[in-house]
């Protein structure tokens, strides 16, 4: 039956056969809709590890295509290789991913491959010591890499040695790798050091105390930054994939943690006087964020740019050969990033070719204008516009004359190459006429465009307004993009842009807002069949969250506060106020009011249409009390109230009804006394 019921299930289309399925389907709608969506990827990849590796080998090639820094997914699709003893695979795998990938998991993965699989060749003990040296060569500075080193001394430790020389070229391989460990920054530092003290111990107490105090100083150093390493890399998510820019919260608060770990290793935290090491640790650093950040076209810049730099502050100390390596490894980045996650960012091919011409090497240049202008997926009149003023300063205005005659037979350029061939011959080569003839032969193919007219108009009215860089801390990327921008064309997207943060300084006015766009445009790419990010992105049913109230209890609600089921708020403005006009509670002792119950009552009680028989609980004639009679006399006029003591003679006078009592003790001994 069950046989029965999986080939039924095979036989029904995808969209059929059960809620796993449908979760699928789901899944690679949302991944065409937006081919970086990390929670669609996730069902695919559990459902991949739950299938045999044949058929679950398609969905990863897929995946390490979309993510190809992303060391945890490289990870899943080697391990499942390994469970089916693929090693021929694995290998492949390895190959492809090692180098580029500096995750401490995968080249754990990958020491571990070969101590299960090499373990039964001659060359083991030479192939696991090489694999070792590379691992601490490539992931040796990370912070949590202390395993590794400890594995490699253990392996060591473990290697039979025959004779007094192979025991004395043992103790030597441990202890160097021991040296080494313990002036490396990293978790656990202390016990790396602890188990080399009494490895020399172990060895000669007499010598053990040299060794120790020679390694000493450099192991407190390293204590030292190792605190400092943890905490600047606290919040770090390394195994995060790297997408396209979303400039959501939690990514920019990323972007800002890795740049302050870069910021820190540049400030040499080990106070080393070599450049060379400086230059490494940084490189790593930025090597770690490109695993996350790879989107980004200012990483990839920052960490060419800072290559370049220390090339020329070591070629500048005679360093000639290290410099040249740097150099190199600078053009590598870029050539990294142009065949990668950046092939279609502009910003990056125009600092290459900067770069390679700052070397003079012209002929690379060339290529790298014609790799970008080839590619379909870009729009190439700005390219074109860069690649005119590189051949005008490198080989004169006949090789620009030549790159302009190839952007006007590409029909996907816009009129932007002609008005900066028309202002280039005007400005740089003095030659009016070709200009006039340039902008002649652009109206006839553009003369419904009126930014072209307006352009060929402040030509005629010999207008140039030119506007100087301005320098901004911390931003020199964004101040690149002033560099490479015409007029509305620019080299990255809007995603890039605010990432970078080009935006900010618009808004500071550190640089001008590209003419033609207007101050609530969108700022876009100029790409011809790319959308901007905002609609590649699926849209899914969303709750309103105006209304929604946050969660805050209390367990002692204080006074004034207004209480609500989802925790405690202030009253509203209108009951705030009048609680401020209010005496405090503590005012009122009693009795006290409820006025639930006092409503309810308000609410139920029936008053009488007419007087009832029972008055004041007295049945008969109602009797008023003197004070009331007293106060109903005064009411109605028949009896004067007394206002002052000045008018007490007059209203004795006048009020003949008050006459004065018969037997008044008062007035009979007043009179006695007057006599």
């Amino acid at each position: 039956m069950a046989q029965a019921q999986t080939a039924g299930n095979q036989a029904l289309p995808p969209e059929e056969v059960g809620y796993i399925a449908d979760k699928i389907v789901k899944a690679e709608k949302r991944i065409k809709a937006y081919p970086y969506d990390t929670e669609a990827w996730s069902i695919l990849i559990r459902d991949a590890q739950m299938r045999k590796i044949e058929e679950a080998r398609p969905i990863y090639e897929r995946l390490v295509e979309q993510f190809p820094s992303a060391g945890k997914y490289w990870k899943i699709y080697i391990e499942q290789e390994l469970k089916a003893k693929n090693f021929e695979r694995v290998e492949k795998l390895f190959q492809r991913c090692l180098i580029k990938v500096l995750n401490i998991d995968l080249w754990k993965l990958y020491l571990s491959y070969i101590k299960e699989t090499k373990g039964s060749l001659p060359s083991y003990r030479e192939k696991m010591a090489q694999a070792y040296d590379f691992a601490l060569e490539k992931i040796g500075m990370d912070i949590m890499s202390y395993q590794i080193w400890v594995d490699y001394i253990n392996f060591l430790k473990s290697v039979e040695a025959v004779g007094t020389y192979a025991e004395n070229q043992r103790i030597t391989a441990v202890r160097k790798v021991y040296q080494r460990g313990v002036v490396n920054p990293m978790i656990h530092i202390e016990i790396l050091w602890k188990d080399y003290c009494a490895y020399e111990n172990s060895i000669n107490s007499l010598i053990a105390k040299k060794m120790t105090e020679d390694r000493g100083r450099e192991y407190m150093n390293a204590r030292r930054v190792a605190k400092e390493f943890e905490a600047v890399t606290r919040g770090l998510d390394k195994n995060s994939p790297s997408v396209p820019p979303q400039n959501t919260f939690q990514e920019l608060k990323q972007v800002e943690l890795w740049k302050k770990y870069i910021a820190w290793e540049k400030s040499n935290p080990l106070r080393t006087e070599d450049h060379a090491v400086i230059t490494k640790r940084v490189m790593f650093a930025y090597e770690q964020s490109l695993l996350c950040l790879g989107h980004h076209p200012d990483i990839w810049y920052e960490a060419a740019s800072y290559l370049e730099q220390s090339s020329k502050l070591l070629t500048e100390k005679g360093d000639q050969n290290v410099g040249k390596l740097f150099a190199d490894e600078a053009a590598a980045i870029y050539e990294r990033a142009i065949t990668s996650l950046m092939k279609s960012n502009m910003l990056i091919y125009f600092a290459y070719a900067d770069f390679e011409e700052t070397r003079m090497k012209y002929d690379k240049v060339h290529q790298i204008y014609k790799r970008l202008v080839d590619r379909e997926d870009v729009n190439p009149t700005l390219p074109y516009i860069q690649y005119m003023k590189f051949a005008r300063r490198a080989e004169g205005i006949k090789s620009a004359r030549s790159v302009f005659k190839g952007a006007r037979e590409d029909k996907r350029s816009q009129y932007h190459v002609y008005v900066a061939a028309a202002l280039m011959e005007y400005f740089c080569s003095k030659e009016k006429t070709i200009a006039l003839k340039i902008f002649e032969l652009g109206l006839k193919r553009f003369a419904d465009i009126p930014e072209y007219a307006l352009c060929y108009i402040d030509f005629m009215s010999h207008l140039n307004g030119t506007s100087g860089v301005q320098e901004f801390e911390g931003k020199e990327t964004a101040l690149l993009i002033d560099r490479y921008k015409y007029l509305d064309l620019l080299p990255c997207s809007e995603s890039e842009l605010k990432a970078i943060g080009y935006m900010a300084l618009i808004k500071q006015n550190v640089v001008q807002l590209p003419t033609g766009l207007g101050s609530s445009s969108l700022l876009q790419t100029p790409s011809i069949t790319e959308e901007t990010d905002e609609a590649k992105r699926p849209h899914y049913p969303k709750p309103d969250v105006d209304q929604m109230l946050p969660f805050k209890p209390r367990t002692v609600v204080p006074p004034g506060s207004h209480p609500v089921a989802g925790g405690v708020f202030p009253p509203p403005p209108a009951a705030a106020a009048l609680l401020q006009l209010m005496p405090p509670p503590q005012c009122f002792m009693g009795p006290h009011v409820i006025m639930d119950k006092f409503l309810e009552h308000m609410m139920n009680l029936k008053l009488p249409s007419a007087p009832v028989g029972v008055t004041n609980g007295t049945d008969g004639q109602f009797r008023i009390d003197p004070g009331t009679q007293y106060s109903m006399e005064i009411a109605m006029g028949s009896r004067k109230r007394r206002h002052t003591d000045q008018d007490e003679s007059d209203e004795e006078t006048n009020d003949s009804s008050l006459s004065a009592p018969i037997n008044d003790i008062y007035r009979s001994r007043q009179q006695k006394k007057v006599k």
